[in-house]
Order: structure tokens, then C-alpha cells, then sequence
């Protein structure tokens, strides 16, 4: 089912790994709190708290390469650092609001503040941006 994924052989034997750890220690529940989805292979920060988001509702920024670009080149965070990203925008985004910000971040560097070539004349934001027409 995953052949078609980059590193398929290593990502489903994580997959393999995280769902019996799932079975045999969580009782077959994927757990909520951030220390216990950490210990699951393949999972690190950026993935559970997309987990905590989106399926348990719960805060938590996705610090991914949009996330990390976008609110940088806007001053909401600093540096390319994601744990740094993270928590800088903990403190502006409101709980409930994280995870719809996170994904409004990765669909909005996927269409106009795109890394190679930024759609600047497009950007509802460029005012804000301190790159306003650098890569």
C-alpha cells in the first residue's frame, strides 16, 4: 500500500513497529499525550501534534517547512529551528485555533509563498513579509 512512498521499506516497517507498540502498550488506542505519541516509531514532534490537532482536537503546532517559512518570513517566529517555531507560536495561536492555522500555513506555501518562487503579486500578506520579493 505504501510502495509508491519514498523509504517505503523503512516507513512501513516503522508502521509495523508503531501499531504493535499501539497494541501492546496503549491497548489498541493511539494515545493523546505528547510523551507517549513519542514513543512510537516514526513519530516525532511534527507528527503528533499533527495527531493531538486532528484527531484528538487538542492544541499543537505543526512545525513543518511551510510553518517554518511562512511564519518566519512574517515575525512570528525566528530561525529555521522547528522546536523553536513551535513554541514561539504556541504563544500567539490560541489552543483551539493551532491546528486550522497549520494547515491554512501548508496550503497557502503550497499555492502562493511557494520556497522556489513565491507568488509575491498574489500574497495577501506581502505588507507583513520581511522577504517581500527574495526567495
Amino acid at each position: 500500500e505504501i510502495k509508491s512512498v519514498g523509504l517505503y521499506h523503512a516507513k512501513a516497517l516503522a508502521l509495523k513497529e508503531c501499531s504493535a507498540r499501539i497494541a501492546e502498550v496503549y491497548g489498541g488506542k493511539v494515545p493523546r499525550a505528547m510523551e507517549d505519541l513519542l514513543t512510537l516509531r516514526g513519530v516525532g514532534r511534527k507528527v503528533a501534534n499533527l495527531i493531538r490537532g486532528d484527531v484528538f482536537g487538542l492544541g499543537g503546532i505543526v512545525a513543518d517547512t511551510h510553518c517554518i517559512r511562512i511564519s518566519g518570513k512574517l515575525g512570528l517566529a525566528g530561525g529555521k529551528d522547528p522546536l523553536e517555531t513551535e513554541k514561539s507560536l504556541d504563544k500567539l495561536i490560541p489552543l483551539d485555533e493551532q491546528s486550522a492555522f497549520c494547515h491554512r500555513l501548508v496550503l497557502y506555501g503550497r499555492e502562493i509563498c511557494v520556497a522556489r518562487s513565491p507568488k509575491c503579486g498574489k500574497c495577501v500578506l506581502y505588507d507583513y513579509c520581511k522577504n517581500r520579493g527574495t526567495k
